[in-house]
């Protein structure tokens, strides 16, 4: 076990709802932090709503101060705009802990499923319920959070994996 805790910072982004998520991994043991959603407005400008979800998550790193990031890998079988839109909220957050000097990590949906839940499949539902199981002290308020939270848990579970293989 190491010496002292990893705080973990997860987002799952999104343009119009950001979800993250906050926890402190110490080998196997995982305790909740904070958690929360960021929201924009649809009818600002793109511009606008990617600045709010810079800033919002800027305070969340200068609040929380994580030593680790972990984002989800977006997919979107939508139309090409819906991907464009999603794609930029994706480059913020992962632009925003870039900014505060963080290690960031991404993580397929079907990893993180995977990861939390036991099936890559799992619907939003199972993977809140399965958040607060792994988390008793968690209330993540939206599943935009509790996805959050599942992204800083499939992390938590496997960095020592991917630390390991860089080294070799």
């Amino acid at each position: 076990m190491s010496a002292s805790p990893i705080r973990i910072l997860g987002v799952d982004p999104g343009l119009r709802n950001t979800g993250w998520g906050i926890i402190d991994a110490q080998g196997s043991r995982l305790v909740f932090v904070a958690s929360g959603c960021l929201r924009t407005d649809t009818n600002s400008p793109m511009g606008e709503r990617l600045r709010r979800l810079l800033e919002g998550l800027g305070e969340v790193i200068a609040a929380f101060s994580p030593q680790e990031a972990a984002v989800e890998e977006t997919f979107v079988n939508r139309d090409p705009q819906s991907a464009l839109k999603l794609g930029q909220a994706r480059g913020i957050a992962l632009a925003a802990p870039a900014l505060a000097g963080l290690a960031i990590e991404e993580y397929a949906a079907n990893l993180v499923k995977k990861t939390v839940v036991g099936n890559g499949h799992a619907d939003k539902a199972q993977v809140a319920m399965m958040v607060r199981v792994l988390l008793p002290a968690s209330f993540a308020a939206s599943k935009d959070a509790a996805d959050a939270l599942a992204v800083a848990i499939c992390h938590a579970q496997h960095r020592e994996a991917l630390s390991r293989a860089r080294r070799a």
